[in-house]
Formats: C-alpha cells, structure tokens, sequence
C-alpha cells in the first residue's frame, strides 16, 4: 500500500497542541526495534532538524549532513512536527514504518490526510506510509480498529483486511490467525519490539491455541502491521506472517474511556445443531477501560488498560452424523442427554506502562502485561454434560527498555521476563463411558466405530501442563550516516533468552470405557478400554522440563542507492540449547530390543526389519554424547524498492529470503515422556463368541474389577508391553521457509494500489513416523498397516523426523482509500489467490498411513481457500453517527484426509491421502453456489458530548447480517471404486460452524 509523499505547513505549535487537545489518545506507541518509525528526508546543510510529538511533547534533534540529508530513528507512531531554519512540516507516522519529509519551503501543502478541527482553524498531519520497502503486508490502523464491525474484541480479528491473511473463530468461540498457506504456530506477534512467540504449544502466539481468549487488550493498541513475507533481519523465530503491534502511552493530557459490550441467545439466530430444540442459553459480556496521562509535563507519562470477558459460547449434543440413523438403539436415559450446553469462558487482561524522558536524547520505558482465563472445553457434539475439560490460561510479561539517540546513531536495549502456562484438566475424576455404533466395513474384516455419545469423566490425555518461564535481553544498535554509493542506514542486533520449558502431555487416570449399541439396546459388557498406563522405563518421566537458551544476531542494511532505489540487504542468525533433546539417551533394553534376533528372521536382528524403508536406528538412538544443536539457522534476506517516477506514485518492490521458525517443545518432549505414560488399548472378548472385534492389540476376558481404576487395568496380561517409545533423528534441524516476492504498488488519486506475487516453499517441518514393520519389513499386507508387529516387548515405536513441506503461490491484490476528515469516508479491498500443495495436514504431525513421511504425496493444502475476498470501510454518516462494514468471501477451503477407493500404490497401501474441495455452502451476489465462507457485518456508532471533553457513545454491532452457514463438518459418503478417485462428499447441516449465525450486540462506552 503506498502513497505519494507530501506535508503540510503548521500553525504555531501551542495552536497544535489546542486543537489536538480534543482528541482522546493519539497512537503513542512504544518504541521498540520493530514498531517504531523512521523518519528522513532532506533539509538546509548542517541545519538542525527538530523532531517533536504533538502529543507527549517528546523531542528529538539531529543535525542534517553536508548534502543536507537527515534520518532521525526510533519515533513512536503519531503525530510530529518537524522543523529545520523556520520550515516546519506536520506529518504523521505509521508503525514500523520508513517515510520521508523534506524540509523545502517550496514544497506543496499536503492534500487531506487526518485532521483535527478547532473552531474554524484545521490543522493536517497527512499519514506517511511505508513505501521503499521490500515487505510484503499493510498497517492497520486505529481507526479501522475503532470503526470496523467485531466479533471478539481481539485487535488481530481486522489482519484479514491485509491479503493473504485469515482470522478465524470456529463453532466453540476459539480464534486463530493465519498467514499464507502456513499453519498458526508458523507465525509470531510482536509487541513493542517483544516477540511474544509460543515455544511449547502450537498457535504461534504464546497462549492463543485454543481459546476464546485475546492475546492482548485491544484498548492498548494503538496501531499494527501485517508482513506476510520478507521481512527485515530483525524478525526471528517466524516463517509464517508477522504482526508488530505498537501500544499507547500516556500523553500531557488525561483522557480516560469505558466500554461495555453485550449479547445473548435472545439476539442470534438458532445455530445449525439447534435446529430441532431451543436456543442454548449463551452469551458475550466483554468490559473494559484505559487511562493515560501525564506525571511530568513533556517528559513523564502513564498508561493502563484492562479488557474482561464472560462468554459463554453455545453448543449441542449430539451424535455423529454416521451414527444418527441409529440413534434410535439408545435408552431413554441416554438419549436424554441430547441437546443443548455450553462452555463458559472468563478473561482478565491488564496492560500498564511508564514511559520518562530525562533528556532529549534519552527514553526509559517499564512495561506489563497479564492475562488470566479459565474455561471449560470439549463439550457438545458428542461429547455431553462432564465430559468436557477445565482449562486454565495464564501469561505474565514485564519489559523495561532503554533507548539513547546521538547525531548519528540510535540504540535500544531491552530487558524483560515472561510467564506463560496452559493447564487443561478433566472436569472430573472416574471412568469415561463411550457408547458407539460398530459398523462391519465393506470388503473388509475390519470394523468401523460410530459415535453417539460419550459420558463421565474425560481421559488422562486431558491433563496437561504447558509452560515456559524464563527471561531475556535484546539490544539493536542504528548507524545513520554512512555514505558509500548512496546513504546507508545500518542496523544490527543481538538477543538472548534463558526460558525454562515444561511439558505433561497426559495422566494415568480416567479410564474411556467403549460399549457397543445396537438394535438389542446397550451391551453388558464393554468392548474396549482406552487409558494412560504408567510405565517404568528408564530416562522416561511424565513430566518434562529443560532450560533453553535462545541466541540470535542480525544485521541490515537499508541502502538508498539512488533517490529512486532502495536496496535492502540483511542476514539473521539463531542459534537454541535445549538439553532435553541433546542429553537425552535411549534406554538400552529398548536398543537391546533393537538388535535383538528377530523371532520372524533368524539370524537377523529385528531392526533390520527398517532397511527397506530407509531407515536406520543408529541415527535414532542417543547416548547423550551424539547430538548437536541446529547451528545452520543463518537467513539471507535480499529487497529492493524502485520508485519510478521518484514521487512514490508507482513503485516496483521485490524480495527474496529465508526465515528460519522453531520446533515446539510439546513434540520434542515425547521422545522423554511417551514411554513414562503410554496410551493403551484393550479389547475385551464378546461373551458370546470370545472374540474381540480387532486382533491387533491386548485381548482379553471382561472382569468388572477394571471399572476400578488405571491399577487394575495394568494387572492385565500384556499391558506391561504396550509402552510407546519415541525416538528423534539425532540430526533434527530447525523448520523454515524460503520466500520470494514481486509486486508494484501506485497512487491512482486518492486510492492506493498493490499487486503482488509472493511464492513461499516451506522446509523441514517435524513429523511423526511408526516403525513397526512385517516380518519382510513390509509396512503394508493386505492393505493394512502393521499395527500389531511392534517392536518385542513394546507396543509402538515412533520415529520423529523432518520432512513435512509446503509450497505455495500467491496473488495479492489491494486497493485502498484511506479516511480523511474532508471525504468522511476510508475502503479497503483485498483479493488473495492461493494455490498451495502439501504432503500433510497442516496441524497434524503425525504420519501413520505410509511407512515414511517422505512417501506422502503431495496434495491441495487444506491450509486455506482457493479465492478470498474482503472488503471494509467506514463512512461519517448523518447525525453524527459512524457506520462501518465488512465483507467476507471465501471458496471452500479443501479438507486432507485418507481416502480408499480400491487403488493400490506400489508400498501395498490401499488407501491414499487426498486433498479435495468440499462441497460450497452458497452464493452471493454474482455467481452461482461457489463460496464456502461468507459474512457480512455492520456496525453504527454515535457519541454524544456531555460536558467539554466528556462524551457518551452508543454502539450496534449486527454480524453475520444475513445468516450465512459457514459449515466445517463434512460425511464422507465415498470416494470412488476400482481405482477411480470420485469423491462423494455432502455437508453436514446440523454441524458446526465458523463465525457466529446471525448476532445482535450493543455497547455502550464513556471518553474523556
């Protein structure tokens, strides 16, 4: 998004100061490596330029050189002016931006641009965005945040309006956000400068995977941008699209504001799973206010924040779609647990942040930030009352930050702590009951489970506990006045983080107990029993803690080769400790077992069994001695920006660079714990044939003592070898992606113009293999995967390796008015075409269904739809009241699953993965029923003055206006026959949705 540059002269700075006093909070956001702006230009030779913030009343200063050129680094987004030898300009800057003010008399007053009014006097300061940039993204500002139609209160739900990027809220009420064709957990926010990436969990942001939850209250935020692809140097452990947010701060006035926002069942439409009952009782109550002001005029300020929830977000209970033609077999005193619950939700986020300037040269900031929430998850569907989880969700940060500017050079150092931990917990303690409709498969001995309910306490896998705690420091050192061929403005920086990271990936309680139900009622007997088993394995433990010490260095170079090229050259390094995969060693009775005689293959030891799969167990065994940290994590990254016509009008940009993410400490920690508590299977014999309906694991007689805990159920023959085992490569390397982009932006009028084509191919991503093999060391005989020929003596063993990939086209297409005062109106519209293939389900790194992860087809990702479209904007109505809408399409995003339709590959599968588009859900507008996503939302706002600066404010929100059906629940009917893929697919109308059905919400607020 670019635009042409240009400012505007300046009334006298008290007249400024007078009519900015109207305002509520300017965008005063901290000053960190990777939210702040840089401002350059040119002025008289040897003059000295002034820099001041029309809000705070900081100033900087900085001599212009002897070709008259000046760059004053590390400004706040706001509002400025800029003075050298009596011209002064008003300009106002975005985050993590570079923009230019020439200081020539001669120059043109600035057209539009954001104005503040008193009486008859208007005062503009045109927002300066970053064009000479190599980065592929936009800003989104405060007044789209503001003025925007919301769901949930999370300031990342407008990123969608960038291209190529996509929020979702799924049918339990949890956001994500997503960039590219990559997967949550590939991205990461920064908050003033502070990444707040998630080391253990999936969802990129520490703390926002699976939550209804915000990562940080939106009240604070002042404004954010978007990178999709090629970023600078600075940004580390990312390979998806990055956010840097910059916060508000305290200004020389107090201004203060209140809000609070409500809905219920009794303002929505009914939900697809509540078609044949009542409304489930629900609701989204959500609070808040902020406060900032000054402590010494010009020099010290304060700023605090807090933003609540109780949410309590509608679900259904019902059975499967494959078990609803049968849901007749079931007791009245089952079937009465159908319908509706739903699952309660409470946030309490707190932001406070002192910002003091002893000098003109000089900036110490001390920041945090806390987040508390608890929920209940995992209820409806078939899940009922009980059988849910408690979670609770907590995240601790505080930073203190110094910045010291020189003629010449700009230094930051920052210093913080963090603590984040994610505890989900059974909602009960006991046995599980799950009753399932055991349907034979046709052309097979094998038999198919269908769900109708599940009831009593949720299993061991439940209990988990996910934390990272630890501190860090990072300072970023600015050159700004080489010259070599053009001005350099040279930038370099060195991190450093010691977290202490903990994983519990289970439990040995809570028993599932499965019952078959047929026509004849529920059986007497259970069939099955799946539970969390203690086992004593040596160098295994439950729970897994390891110190990991993060390590980075970066340099950049911004080099204006010309007045029309900028030329962007840098190079990033990251280097991590973790012991709990260097240190870590194979139990020897498991080596042992290894390269024992095989029982099948005298003579040969059992791991010979993996040869004809590539495989060999040496690199899978550690002695603690063998392993090494990933040390090749060096990234290039290469940009450059040519303004045609040197007027910023039309820009051509490019890139090209490698980013390097991290592997999550939640899978490395398997290889210590999965073997300290495994999952097991045992089937229990039918007392009326004696026979298990499944033969590949532990089968035995029914005795009703194993309804009495995980203790008897180990006192069963064969459980005391069902242990799982994991073991890595012991040359595990880091994932990442190589990203490549062209595009060129323009200024068409008022309008801003982008057109870009970006091309992502992502590398190394962790995946999860089984070893078991045939006696031939076959994975396939007759189709079926060798479940049952275990490693002696265990039950599975799984070998975790790199080889997940994804490649990914893009098309980018953007067009945006910005909002004036004078035309009273702001659009924007974006267009994203994806093309994307991946040789495994995004979020799934497990890869049971060939023997390797490398036998994987590539297939359509399922990462994100074909097509998208989103269109928003705001307009200064009549009365003054502010409406604002948005606009939503998508195609069907294309589902990865395993699918068998009588074809069999070389390796003797007889089941394939596939990526195939589902069924779309409707149309809308032009076009017949393409679209699988679709909402559109309104929103209209009107404030009332009540006493000089002291105003009301009344807000409609209307989402989903015409009660779209955004299904994500699919029966999948077939897939073809005699090798011929026809995929039958129908949507399932009684399922879940993403986003909500049609909702009402008022707010009302307070500002002064």
């Amino acid at each position: 998004m670019k635009r042409k540059r240009s400012a505007s002269n300046m009334p006298a700075r008290s007249l400024l100061c007078c009519a900015l006093a109207t305002s509520l909070f300017a965008t005063m956001p901290a000053m960190a490596q990777t939210s702040t702006a840089i401002l350059r230009g040119q002025a008289q030779a040897g003059a000295e330029v002034v820099v001041t913030n029309t809000a705070t009343g900081s100033v900087r200063r900085t001599p212009a050189g002897a070709n008259g050129n000046y760059t004053v680094i590390g400004l706040p987004p706001g509002t400025y002016t800029v003075e050298a030898n009596g011209v002064k300009r008003s300009v106002t800057l975005q985050v993590a931006s570079s923009s230019t003010v020439d200081l020539d008399a001669s120059a043109a007053a600035a057209p539009g641009g954001a104005a503040t009014t008193l009486d008859t006097v208007t005062v503009t300061a045109p927002m300066l965005k970053d064009v000479k940039t190599s980065e592929v993204g936009n800003v989104v500002s405060l007044r789209q945040i503001q003025q925007l139609p919301q769901a949930t209160r999370n300031f990342l739900e407008f990123a969608d309006t960038v291209p190529g990027m996509v929020f979702q809220v799924d049918g339990s009420g949890n956001t994500k956000l997503r960039g590219g064709a990559s997967n949550a957990s590939a991205g990461n926010l920064y908050i003033d400068g502070v990444g707040q990436k998630s080391y253990v969990r999936g969802g990129g942001i520490a703390g926002q995977s699976d939550t209804q939850g915000n990562p940080f209250p939106q009240l604070a935020i002042g404004e954010y941008k978007v990178i999709t692809s090629n970023y600078k140097a600075e940004y580390g452990q990312i390979s998806g699209a990055a956010i840097t947010a910059a916060t508000k701060s305290g200004t020389n006035e107090f201004h203060g504001e209140a809000f609070f926002r409500y809905t219920d069942q009794d303002m929505r439409d009914k939900r697809p799973d509540e078609k044949d009952t009542e409304k489930t009782d629900s609701q989204i109550k959500e609070y808040g206010f902020a406060l900032g002001g000054p402590i010494i005029q010009d020099r010290m300020h304060f700023f605090v924040a807090y933003e609540g929830k109780e949410n309590a977000s509608p679900k259904t209970v019902l059975s499967s779609p494959e078990a609803g033609p049968y849901v007749g077999f079931l007791p009245s005193n089952l079937s009465s647990l159908y319908g509706p619950a739903n699952l309660p939700f409470t946030e309490d986020l707190y932001f406070g942040k002192i910002d003091f300037e002893p000098t003109d040269r000089d900036r110490i900031e001390l920041s945090g930030q806390y987040r508390d929430e608890t929920q209940v998850a995992n209820l409806g569907g078939q899940s009922a009352a009980g059988h849910g989880t408690n979670k609770i969700n907590k995240d601790k940060r505080a930073n203190l930050r110094w910045q010291h500017s020189a003629d010449n050079w700009f230094n930051e150092f920052i210093v913080g702590t963090e603590n984040s931990e994610n505890n989900p917990t059974p909602m009960s303690i006991g046995n599980g009951i799950l009753y399932n409709y055991l349907s034979p498969r046709a052309g097979s001995t094998d038999v198919d489970e269908y769900s109708f309910l599940q009831t009593g306490s949720a299993g061991g896998a439940n209990v988990q506990r996910k934390s990272q705690k630890g501190w860090f420091l990072q300072n970023d050192l600015t050159f700004t006045s080489f010259q070599w061929h053009g001005e350099h403005t040279i930038k370099m920086g060195v991190s450093y983080k010691d977290i202490k990271l903990t994983s519990q990936d289970a439990a040995a309680l809570n028993p599932q107990f499965s019952y078959s139900v047929d026509a004849n009622g529920v059986a007497s007997t259970p069939y099955r029993v799946d539970f969390v088993a203690p086992y004593t394995t040596p160098g295994q433990k439950a729970t897994v803690e390891s110190p990991s010490k993060q390590y980075g260095i970066y340099i950049q170079d911004d080099w204006a080769a010309t007045d029309k090229l900028m030329i962007n050259v840098g190079v990033r390094w990251d280097y991590e400790k973790s012991p709990a995969y260097t240190d870590f060693v194979t139990s020897q009775d498991f080596v042992n077992a290894l390269y024992a005689d095989d029982p099948e293959n005298p003579g040969h030891p059992w791991a010979d069994r993996l040869l004809p799969s590539g495989i060999n167990v040496a690199d899978y065994i550690s002695t603690g001695k063998n392993r090494k940290n990933f040390k090749d994590g060096w990234a290039p990254r290469l940009g450059f920006s040519y303004d045609f016509f040197g007027d910023e009008s039309a820009v051509l940009h490019g890139g090209a660079g490698r980013s390097y993410d991290r592997n999550l400490f939640e899978q490395l920690a398997l290889e210590t714990s999965k073997a300290a508590l495994s999952p097991v299977a045992v089937y229990f014999q039918n007392p009326a044939t004696g026979q298990c309906y499944r033969s590949d694991r532990v089968c035995t007689a029914w005795d009703p003592r194993y309804l009495n805990g995980v203790d008897q159920l180990t006192s069963i023959p064969g459980v005391n070898g069902s242990a799982e085992l994991f073991m890595f490569n012991n040359k595990l390397k880091t994932p990442y992606s190589d990203q490549y982009s062209i595009g060129i932006s323009n200024q068409v009028g008022d309008w801003l113009t982008d057109v870009t084509f970006q091309r992502i191919l992502s590398y190394d991503g962790f995946a999860m293999s089984l070893i078991n093999r045939y006696p031939d060391g076959s994975y396939f005989q007759n189709g079926s995967a060798p479940w049952g020929e275990p490693v002696p003596g265990y039950q599975n063993t799984i070998i975790g390796s790199n080889g997940l990939e994804q490649r990914s086209s893009q098309v980018l297409l953007s067009a945006e008015k910005p909002y004036t005062k004078e035309s009273g109106w702001g659009l924007n519209l974006s267009y994203t075409h994806t093309s994307a293939r991946q040789n495994r389900n995004i979020d799934e790194p497990y890869a049971f269904d060939k023997a390797t992860i490398h036998d994987y087809p590539f297939v359509k990702s399922d990462a994100v739809a074909a097509h998208r479209f989103v269109a928003s904007g705001s307009i200064d109505g009549p009365w003054g009241v502010t409406f604002g809408a948005k606009l939503v399409l998508a195609t069907p995003e294309p589902i990865n699953t395993i699918a068998c339709y009588g074809k069999v590959d070389a390796d003797g599968g007889t089941c394939q993965q596939v990526g195939v588009v589902p069924p779309a859900s409707g149309k809308f507008l032009l076009g017949g029923k393409i679209w699988g996503y679709r909402t559109v939302d309104f929103q209209a706002t009107k404030e009332f003055a009540v006493y000089n600066d002291y105003k009301l404010s009344a807000r409609i929100n209307l989402l989903n206006a015409f009660n779209f059906k955004n299904y994500t629940s699919y029966v999948y009917n077939g897939f073809g026959a005699n090798g011929q893929f026809d995929p039958d697919i129908t949507i399932n109308k009684t399922g879940d949705i993403n986003y909500f059905p049609r909702t009402v919400s008022f707010e009302i607020g307070a500002k002064f």
